[in-house]
């Protein structure tokens, strides 16, 4: 079953290593139509770099991308959590070079000109549900199971990876593969309102 989606902070259950969420790229790409392979494949590619979360991404406009700054301005409109009332200015999220590269390649040849940076075939802008549908459906064809908090007899399967899930990850790959980092850069990069949130979400990575 996916992850619970209730207002209470609850610990990270399911998430991926590094090379589960290039396998889930590779499935997105072989499970999508031509035209919206790259659109799928960036889309997953930039969850997983800046930890956004799925209301976010599909809320992003083409004009927030800087690809010779290498940021998304993330406006304070479309944050869930925005960590400072009292500064309502845009957040600067930082992209790695391969997320630039690949945006690039994606806005010279998207096959639909909308504002938004992720167009649907129906409308201008896809919904969360279908960027839930994309991660699924790959992670389906992929065979991707994630690692997870719970029992060993408990079913775990690619029905448990999510949009979210890749968020997890981007904490996981933080703390578990990149060398340096503390909770605090993990609570900035995941944009949290306090250390608190990070502490009670992702501690636990640290023993992993």
């Amino acid at each position: 079953m996916p992850e619970s989606t209730n207002s209470q902070t609850q610990t990270a259950t399911y998430w991926l290593k590094p090379e589960q969420v290039e396998k889930l790229r590779d499935a997105t790409i072989e499970t999508s139509a031509s035209y919206l392979a790259d659109r799928n494949d960036v889309l997953i590619e930039l969850i997983y770099d800046t930890g956004l979360r799925v209301g976010e991404v599909v809320a992003l406009d083409v004009d927030m991308v800087d690809c010779d700054d290498g940021i998304i301005r993330l406006p304070p409109d479309i944050q869930k959590d925005y960590p400072n009332d009292n500064s309502p200015t845009y957040t600067e999220i930082e992209l790695a070079d391969s997320t630039v590269r690949d945006l690039r390649k994606y806005l010279s040849n998207r096959w639909k000109d909308s504002e938004a940076l992720f167009p649907s075939r129906q409308s201008a802008r896809m919904t969360t549900e279908s960027v839930r549908n994309v991660v699924s459906k790959a992670a389906e064809v992929g065979e991707i199971r994630p690692l997870t908090t719970k029992k060993k007899n408990e079913p775990v399967g690619p029905s448990n990876v999510t949009p979210h899930t890749l968020r997890h990850s981007v904490a996981y790959r933080m703390m578990n593969v990149e060398e340096g980092n503390t909770l605090y850069d993990v609570r900035n990069r995941l944009r949290h309102r306090s250390i608190q949130t990070t502490e009670q979400i992702y501690d636990h990575f640290r023993r992993v």
